[in-house]
């Protein structure tokens, strides 16, 4: 029995030995850094404390790289997915152009306050394929402020303050200008003529008072709601050429101008549909 109880308290003066030697082990003791550590510690505590407290370095991560510098603060008020940039009734006011990402392909900045259009917009984004700029108050545009995009296919103008035209991208398969102040003293005479992919021509409720020239490859052409008087044989047709069809035409409306056009039924002989309007 004595034997027993005494290799009990060997056994626990053993492990409090062990422990104790653990723990005297677990201290810092000299030659345990490298060399120089504690030196160069104090030393960065000094320099810290010595600087002034807006020079104090920012420990948290740098901020990544944007592809441009204007990125950040257009993408704060719009939104900016994957080419897409959308500034629709953007608060504060936005009264003009937006700086775009690089590589944007579609802009949608409808039902904001952007006024004037310059020369230099859209001068360096020339990866534009949509603008949609609906519901603005813009009243003026650069002559050229859509010349370098070559790729645009869709340009929306509609419900702004528009009393002319600008030049037009080549490349256009869609464009709308209803809802505006033009009359057609200001679209000039060939100011769809190059458009030879045109398919949608938008020139409703404005204040035209004749077609303008209309390309061959057009689908869709709205013309209601403004000033136009009469047309003639060459306004869808062609006078020296009494084989010819414009079969692309299907939809037409000239529905509330003053022509009545059944007053003109050579002007149409060349359709494969009469447009909606006055005839009587």
């Amino acid at each position: 029995m004595k034997a027993l109880v005494f290799t009990c308290l060997l056994a626990l003066w053993l492990t409090a030995a062990s422990a104790r030697r653990f723990n005297g082990q677990s201290r810092l003791r000299p030659g345990s850094l490298p060399d120089g550590y504690i030196s160069e510690y104090l030393k960065s505590r000094r320099a810290r404390r010595a600087l002034p407290a807006a020079d104090e370095p920012d420990a948290s991560p740098a901020p990544r790289e944007s592809d441009g510098g204007a990125d950040l603060p257009t993408c704060l008020l719009c939104v900016c997915l994957s080419g897409s940039v959308y500034c629709e009734e953007v608060s504060p006011d936005m009264t003009s152009v937006p700086l775009l990402p690089k590589e944007t392909a579609y802009l949608y900045a409808r039902f904001n306050k952007i006024k004037k259009i310059g020369k230099n917009d859209f001068g360096d984004t020339v990866t534009l394929k949509r603008i949609d700029l609906t519901g603005n108050m813009i009243s003026e545009i650069d002559d050229a402020a859509f010349s370098k995009l070559t790729l645009l296919e869709e340009l929306s103008l509609a419900e702004n303050r528009l009393v002319k035209l600008p030049a037009l991208p080549a490349k256009l398969t869609s464009f709308n200008a209803n809802h505006n102040l033009l009359r057609t003293r200001g679209v000039k005479a060939n100011a769809f003529k190059k458009l030879t992919s045109l398919a949608n021509l938008y020139l409703a409720n404005n204040q035209l008072e004749a077609v303008p020239f209309i390309p061959e490859s057009v689908r869709i052409l709205h013309l209601q709601d403004n000033n136009i008087t009469e047309v003639n044989t060459d306004t869808f047709c062609k006078s020296d050429n009494s084989y010819y069809l414009r079969l692309s035409l299907s939809e037409v409306r000239m529905d509330g101008n003053p022509v009545v056009l059944s007053k003109y039924p050579d002007s149409f002989t060349c359709m494969k549909v009469l447009p909606v309007g006055r005839y009587r």
